[in-house]
């Protein structure tokens, strides 16, 4: 069935959101982040009967487009293409495809597995205010729900604990999550809160602990990673340089990314957008792995990202469930996430 036989006919919002598996505790700069965020997401409806819906990318005028045909809204090799539309990129990709009776990923091209490797992003500073018992609590939650690699926040004394006390503590987090999970990959995320002083500290410290990649350690300056790049290849076994998260300039990261100073580009999956990611990705220097905390449903569209597109090798995943939608048939088991195999984004709303 061609988009052309269908015009919208509604647009209309809802609400759905994310119950983690626990609350979740402070970062370097910010903090407890609670237990998961509730957003509006819109619903698109054409004449057929046909529906799609998903998050924003910001503010738009419903109303504009009311009538048109969705065939002048989206390309399904391309995107949105209308730039109006462009605020329902997600909604209208999934309308697409349900369309078209094709999962998402396959409508993007199906480069990559359509089973993505995930890692917990839940892995916060509860430590402050409960001792690193919460630590071990939050892996083996995280783990028996289905992740096998960890990521851990850093930086507790950029704000929480004297700056000597907190990178001891970093440093004592690093290693005794090691322990626990020797065959995790474990990646790291200051979010911006050390120093270089800082991260070669660090570094040192942890040599032995075969880190995954280092996240948003520092902002990004051209001499600092450059200083960087040169220290990590003194070390036992290199990690991966992953950047771009925070109010991104993109064509900046991509620079630094041929210059060999990123390995791992971050855009927010949601903040970049889908259509924006179909035209970056081709021509990336480097991985990429869209930035997706906050909400479950954003790794399900990280990953639709990864089996469609391809060049991603991990993803983020946030522990926990989706409010306001029933089961989606997804699985998590292993730290792989399955894609179901159903029509668009192959999630329902609750209604």
């Amino acid at each position: 069935m061609t988009l052309s036989r269908h015009v919208i006919s509604a647009i209309s919002t809802v609400e759905v959101g994310a119950r983690y598996l626990r609350p979740v505790g402070r970062n370097s700069f910010r903090g407890h982040h609670g237990s998961g965020p509730i957003e509006t997401a819109y619903v698109v409806e054409t004449s057929t009967g046909a529906i799609g819906w998903g998050l924003p990318l910001g503010p738009g005028d419903p109303g504009a487009l009311i009538g048109r045909p969705v065939s002048s809204l989206i390309d399904p090799a391309r995107g949105v293409t209308d730039p109006a539309a462009l605020f329902l990129d997600y909604p209208l990709h999934d309308l697409a495809a349900r369309i078209l009776d094709v999962p998402v990923h396959v409508m993007l091209g199906a480069t990559g597995s359509p089973q993505v490797r995930a890692y917990s992003g839940g892995i916060y500073f509860d430590d402050l205010d409960s001792g690193l018992a919460a630590l071990r609590e939050n892996l083996a939650q995280d783990r028996a729900f289905g992740f096998r690699d960890f990521k851990l926040k850093l930086g507790r004394g950029y704000r929480w604990m004297p700056a000597q006390e907190g990178l001891e503590r970093d440093i004592e987090v690093t290693r005794l999550t090691r322990e626990l999970y020797p065959e995790a990959e474990i990646l790291v995320d200051p979010n911006d809160g050390y120093s270089v002083n800082d991260l070669t500290t660090y570094l040192a410290a942890v040599d032995d602990c075969r880190l995954y990649w280092l996240e948003e350690c520092f902002p990004e300056r051209v001499e600092d990673l450059e200083f960087l790049r040169e220290h990590l290849a003194t070390l036992p076994t290199r990690p991966l340089v992953a950047d771009g998260e925070f109010d991104p300039d993109v064509d900046k990261i991509i620079r630094l990314g041929q210059a060999g100073l990123i390995d791992v580009a971050l855009m927010d999956v949601v903040g970049h957008g889908l259509t924006a990611w179909r035209r970056t990705m081709p021509s990336l220097p480097m991985k990429a792995s869209p930035h997706a905390w906050g909400l479950p449903l954003k790794t399900l569209y990280a990953a639709h990202l990864a089996a469609g597109l391809g060049n991603i090798d991990i993803i983020e995943g946030v522990p926990g469930h989706t409010v306001g939608t029933v089961d989606d048939g997804y699985t998590l088991a292993d730290g792989l996430l399955t894609l179901a195999d159903r029509p668009g984004f192959g999630i329902d709303l609750a209604r």
